[in-house]
């Protein structure tokens, strides 16, 4: 696990779409799993920037995380009253990139049968080749997607009821914006479980601000638990980088040491350090 500390939440962003740009530009038609929320904007803005630049999307496949049951993309309402994921991705990269409709995966949060679509869902993933690369936040009590704390590690897509935490951290952050009742906000999500996430390819988690900065140094450099369902990253076998930004990372207690292995893979791959 790459632990990568950036200055502001700007550099951070930068990193992470270098990292992404680098898979589509290895594998054209690469499988990504994209996150919602705050955090990702800004590296869903840098991805936008390199499309204007030459990035091509059009081989590109995405799988989103997570969606609120009970609710579907409206673009007939005004962005900031339509609280659908699908609009999140909708507004914030998909619209201004030339990736194809057919080749964009959203949970179906109007599904007669949610049980159902969640089996498909995972059977769709697997048929895509499975997740090149998966692009994650991380959730105020430490929740990956919808997995909320108490999620197993083993867990795959499902319908999960959200905690209290997370409606209040929801309701702040959209609902109330939008001018909708806390009792009227989804109380259940369909969401890829944890078992899912670790079967992708990369792993990319991103943190900004000092209030994850606890719940960062928790699922980083605490005990593997499943109350801190993104503490998961340490059993993760495949390649995972962690982005953050200095108030993000104010809490770990190994800094220094992080900094130094960047420093030395960077030079290592910069050709300073001898390979031989």
């Amino acid at each position: 696990m790459d632990v990568i500390i950036r200055d502001n939440y700007d550099l951070m962003s930068k990193y992470a779409a270098g990292i992404i740009a680098k898979c589509i530009k290895s594998k054209p038609d690469c499988v990504l799993g994209l996150a919602t929320g705050g955090t990702p904007i800004g590296t869903y803005r840098e991805l936008i920037l390199m499309h204007s630049r030459g990035l091509d999307f059009s081989e590109v496949k995405t799988f989103n995380l997570d969606e609120y049951l009970g609710v579907r993309i409206d673009l007939d309402k005004p962005y900031h009253l339509d609280q659908s994921y699908a609009r999140f991705m909708y507004e914030e990269l998909f619209r201004h990139i030339n990736i194809k409709k057919d080749n964009t995966h959203i949970p179906d949060g109007l599904s007669r049968e949610p049980d159902k679509f969640c089996k498909w869902y995972e059977d769709e993933i697997k048929k895509a080749g499975g997740i090149d690369l998966q692009l994650l936040g991380i959730g105020g009590d430490g929740h990956w997607a919808f997995d909320e704390p108490g999620s197993s590690l083993s867990s795959r897509t499902r319908v999960e009821p959200l905690t209290k935490q997370t409606l209040d951290d929801n309701y702040e952050s959209f609902y109330k914006k939008a001018k909708i009742g806390r009792e009227d906000m989804p109380h259940f999500a369909i969401t890829m479980g944890i078992g899912t996430i670790l079967e992708a390819r990369q792993l990319i988690m991103l943190a900004s601000g000092k209030k994850k900065a606890k719940v960062i140094a928790k699922a980083l450099e605490g005990p593997i638990t499943s109350q801190i369902t993104a503490s998961a990253i340490q059993l993760y076998s495949g390649e995972a980088t962690v982005v953050l930004d200095e108030d993000a990372a104010s809490e770990l207690q190994n800094t220094d040491h992080y900094r130094h292995v960047e420093k030395i893979k960077s030079d290592y791959s910069s050709g300073q350090i001898s390979q031989s």
